[in-house]
């Protein structure tokens, strides 16, 4: 299928159809639905390198993402997915540059996003964390008409391409299940510790834990931390938790800072049954984990979620290609007795259909 035959099928001029694919001037809706429906029925694709000629430059995309040793590795195992994906379509004439910034220092995520719109890529990814920062950087996306997709979470009233994530509210409901499973009867209470609760995914999951409470009847408290006071939850802050609910049966922590509290709790795991739900396969997690002091991890596949981000970004940008606005990734769980032996980023390799690997 070529695009004159498309043409020819819809009755329209060449013209029409590279100004449908590549999303350019006027075409009328009756003319664009026609011609699309050819498209989609002959999934037609247009060659990338036959386009990048045309323009006579490569398209840049940008990824805007916390530094990769923050909350605990958690964007260094993004980083790797989204550098699988740049791998992959680098041959095809996209070049993909990841700015990083200070997650906990609003300033420095201006500058790196002051830095990506100065660059006027073509799209750009990014997690919608720190969300007064970026819904002010997302106003000035869009006043620029620049395409963009989410990952890691999602902010209510914005309209990216394509939201990559999990279903937050189902995943707290998760952890709260788990914790009634590991624990049987709560007769005391269950505690969430609320990291990072101005993002609207962390205080998804917290609700979604409360609501699991409030349907089984026992009795869950919150904490909230904010980690904009420069540091990330110390051993002091759990202590101080602890001494306030001593009928604590376990907590559920909703980023990936669970291994910070395990050698704070030890010595009640020790006197008596007390359960740690947490979120994220990040190396320190996972160790614990093996060792049994954390109860169970729901994991995000950050790899995936990085590379699925770049290479939807790709398909619609450079393929012209329909993207699903919405991309759930599966809440996984893993307890002791299937947690991997190595961290490798399994899941750059998937080969299902929705996110094929691109042939070359």
């Amino acid at each position: 299928m070529t695009v004159k035959e498309i043409a020819g099928l819809a009755g329209v001029s060449i013209g029409t159809v590279d100004r449908v694919l590549y999303r350019r001037g006027r075409v009328s809706g009756e003319t664009r639905a026609r011609v699309e429906a050819i498209i989609e029925q002959y999934q037609f694709t247009p060659n990338p390198i036959a386009r990048r000629l045309k323009r006579n430059r490569a398209y840049h995309f940008c990824a805007l993402i916390p530094q990769r040793e923050q909350d605990s590795g958690y964007w260094g195992q993004a980083l790797e997915g989204i550098q699988s994906g740049a791998g992959e379509i680098a041959p095809l004439g996209i070049e993909t540059e990841v700015v990083e910034f200070n997650r906990y220092n609003p300033r420095s995520f201006r500058a790196a996003a002051a830095s990506v719109l100065e660059k006027n890529p073509e799209g750009i990814i990014f997690p919608p964390i720190m969300p007064n920062e970026t819904r002010r950087f997302i106003a000035a996306v869009e006043d620029k008409h620049i395409p963009y997709v989410f990952f890691d979470a999602d902010i209510p009233g914005t309209a990216p391409l394509c939201v990559i994530g999990q279903d937050s509210l189902r995943g707290g409901y998760l952890a709260g299940r788990l914790m009634h499973l590991f624990a049987g009867t709560i007769t005391g209470s269950a505690a969430v510790l609320d990291i990072h609760g101005e993002d609207y995914h962390i205080t998804r999951r917290r609700d979604g834990f409360l609501k699991y409470a409030r349907e089984h009847h026992f009795a869950a408290v919150v904490r909230e931390y904010s980690d904009f006071k420069g540091t990330e939850l110390s051993k002091e802050d759990i202590r101080l938790f602890l001494r306030e609910y001593p009928d604590l049966q376990g907590i559920f922590i909703t980023n990936s800072s669970a291994h910070r509290i395990v050698e704070t709790v030890k010595h009640i795991r020790k006197r008596r049954n007390f359960f740690i739900i947490a979120y994220d396969l990040i190396p320190n997690n996972h160790a614990l984990l093996r060792e049994g002091l954390i109860d169970a991890i729901i994991s995000q596949r950050p790899e995936i979620q990085g590379r699925r981000a770049l290479l939807d970004l790709y398909r619609h940008i450079v393929l012209g290609r329909r993207i699903a606005p919405k991309v759930e990734i599966p809440l996984d769980v893993y307890i002791k007795e299937n947690a991997p032996a190595d961290l490798i980023p399994a899941g750059l390799d998937m080969t299902d259909e929705a996110v094929p690997k691109l042939k070359l």
